[in-house]
Formats: structure tokens, C-alpha cells, sequence
């Protein structure tokens, strides 16, 4: 009997942020057919390892789960948070990205300066409260 596994037989992935990865992966059944699994992938706060969690797609519903997909995206564009930038994300996943060294690793902190007495402060000036992410939050604070 042939071995049949299900492996990818093709995959892409989504960077989301310092902690989260999504996976989109194409697979074949035994009987030469095809699905996708959707995998959210997050780092865990305390300890090594990853948790994972899986949606599985299936051709009969591809035309409907993009549709309402779609839907319920251009809903939030455009009714919900119509003036808000979305492109902001991308921008900054670009940044950051192209501050990563040859071996993927971000660049070192700025250091903290010395002030009066045992008073700390950081070499970057804290950004003003606000519901939008600053120039200043690091990946890791993203909320995306």
C-alpha cells in the first residue's frame, strides 16, 4: 500500500507582528484531492513552543468562506473604520523587516541614559497616549 501523507504542497505565510504567524497551506488527500488549512501560530509568553490553531478548508467551500471573508473585511473598511490607515501595517512590517540583521534578529535596543539620582530614562522619547500605534512601539507591544 502507498504512503500518502499529507504534506504541503504549497504554503505561504504571514509575518503578524514579533509573536504571530499565520500559515496558508495547500494539501492532498489520498485520493488526490485538495484542501487548505489555515494556521495561526503564536509564540508563547512563558516557556519555549508555539500554540497553534487550525481551520480546515474544503473546496465546496472556497467560493462561499472568501466571499463572506471579503464581506465582513470591506465591512470594517468601509463602515466601521472607514478613515482609519490601514496600509499603516504594512509600512511598518516593511520597516522592520529591513532592520533585521543577515540572521533575521532585530537590531539592539537603544541603550537607557543615566539621569538624576537612581532615575532612569529611555534614549527614546515616550510617544503620547493615543489608539494608534507610534513610531516608537516595538513589535512586540503590535497588537496585530
Amino acid at each position: 500500500m502507498e504512503n500518502h501523507n499529507k504534506e504541503s504542497v504549497y504554503s505561504t505565510k504571514v509575518r503578524a507582528g514579533k509573536r504571530r504567524t499565520y500559515f496558508f497551506d495547500v494539501r492532498q488527500t489520498k485520493r488526490d484531492d485538495y484542501y487548505i488549512t489555515l494556521t495561526e501560530s503564536t509564540k508563547r509568553y512563558e516557556g519555549e513552543g508555539y500554540d497553534r490553531h487550525k481551520i480546515f478548508l474544503y473546496k465546496e467551500d472556497f467560493n462561499r468562506f472568501q466571499k463572506h471573508l471579503s464581506d465582513t473585511i470591506d465591512h470594517v473598511k468601509t463602515e466601521l473604520l472607514p478613515d482609519f490607515d490601514y496600509e499603516q501595517y504594512e509600512r511598518r512590517q516593511a520597516e522592520w523587516e529591513a532592520s533585521l540583521d543577515e540572521n533575521g534578529n532585530p537590531p539592539p535596543r537603544p541603550e537607557v541614559a543615566e539621569t538624576k539620582g537612581s532615575e532612569k530614562a529611555s534614549a527614546v522619547e515616550e510617544a503620547p497616549s493615543t489608539n494608534e500605534p507610534s513610531a516608537t512601539d516595538s513589535e512586540e507591544d503590535m497588537s496585530w
